[in-house]
């Protein structure tokens, strides 16, 4: 469903994200973890069009969102071309994504966020979409004309996942929706990324929290310093030593 392949992000002369190859299949949840800053947020504002990579492609149910290929010009040099996707038409295409750190709207109402989740739509029904959201996420119903700014970090996290959600994804990239929370909430957050999954959309987790990440994930990539240094069957990478000794505290 998604492929990355060989992707090189820099930020100016710093090389984050180096030859970084991923694939996700339809209907998986698949977990990239890594320390902070190993480059996870950049993969997926790449996936995005949020980055621009130097090179690579990625591709989504056999669409280019982005490539890049090398030819020689007239004078005999070689020289890079590529083609990429804007960012609003990814969403329109079905790729949600969840952000690093909520970033709601936080002069808007609960209602108002939600509904920019399902900007690029063409219908305006929205009714039945309120329902599923608040059917997951009771406590936005009670929150519905509160401004976001006002939530409790919790709740913000929630009305991220129910934003995106609006916009009927294909796939969800959700970015550290752990990050913050009380563990009692992060265990609610992660019964309901299960329940969103196996309601048949498809996930690509980044997370920090390994133990919880691989516990509902299919498989498992392990990103170092931009790298991917491991991947496989979920309960391999978290049966792995060094994962085990490096993420999962033991």
């Amino acid at each position: 469903m998604l492929k990355v392949e060989k992707i090189n992000v820099y930020y100016g002369a710093i090389h984050a994200i180096h030859d970084v190859s991923l694939e996700v299949n339809e209907g998986e949840i698949v977990s990239l973890i890594g320390a902070n800053g190993a480059g996870k947020t950049s993969i997926l504002r790449t996936i995005s069009g949020l980055n621009k990579p130097k090179s690579g492609k990625i591709t989504y149910n056999d669409i280019e969102l982005f490539s890049s290929k090398e030819k020689k010009n007239l004078f005999g040099k070689t020289v890079t071309s590529t083609q990429e996707v804007s960012p609003h038409k990814i969403v329109e295409w079905g790729i949600g994504h969840v952000p690093e750190g909520r970033r709601v709207f936080p002069f808007m109402s609960v209602k108002e966020n939600l509904l920019m989740g399902a900007y690029a739509r063409k219908d305006r029904d929205y009714s039945a979409d309120f329902e599923r959201v608040f059917e997951k996420f009771p406590r936005l119903k009670e929150r519905i004309k509160q401004p976001a700014g006002t939530l409790s970090g919790g709740e913000q996290q929630m009305l991220a996942m129910g934003r995106a959600l609006m916009n009927h994804p294909k796939i969800l990239l959700m970015d550290e929706p752990s990050m913050g929370l009380a563990p009692m909430l992060v265990e609610e957050i992660f019964k309901i990324i299960r329940e969103i999954n196996e309601a048949g959309t498809t996930i690509l987790l980044v997370e920090q929290n390994a133990h919880l990440a691989l516990s509902i994930a299919d498989r498992g990539y392990v990103l170092e310093t931009g790298e991917i240094i491991l991947e496989g069957p979920a309960k391999e990478v978290a049966a792995n030593p060094e994962v085990r000794k490096a993420y999962l505290g033991e």
